[in-house]
């Protein structure tokens, strides 16, 4: 039983999700905002600039007009468990600030859609 739970440490690396990965300073997200490069549809607004780093950063605004706690807490969670999922798949490093629209319920599917779509568009700027 104890071997069923041994992961390969390789592969948490690879699709981890680590503080390094997290916009957390004032300063990160008013540099990308300033950068004034943003995507938008229907269910998220992606502000993003590259970094000069080796990996890509997340940073959330996620208003009290989205919804109560719980609903924010919903949206945060499945946010950054797509960009944890397409970190790969990114053009190059970058920094986003991924905002969601209010009132759209907050749906895996939908948010893994609008991120690809939305970050592919950065690629062809």
């Amino acid at each position: 039983m104890n071997s069923d739970r041994k992961h390969d440490k390789s592969a948490n690396l690879e699709f981890g999700f680590p503080k390094s990965m997290h916009l957390r300073k004032r300063g990160d997200f008013d540099r990308v905002f300033a950068r004034k490069s943003s995507r938008a549809d229907r269910v998220l607004v992606v502000y993003g600039m590259s970094n000069g780093l080796s990996v890509s950063r997340l940073g959330l605004v996620v208003s009290k007009k989205v919804g109560k706690a719980h609903q924010r807490n919903r949206w945060k969670r499945i946010i950054r468990e797509v960009f944890r999922l397409e970190q790969h798949a990114l053009p190059e490093p970058l920094d986003l600030v991924v905002i969601p629209r209010q009132g759209v319920e907050p749906d895996f599917n939908s948010i893994c859609r609008s991120f690809r779509k939305l970050v592919r568009k950065f690629r062809t700027k």
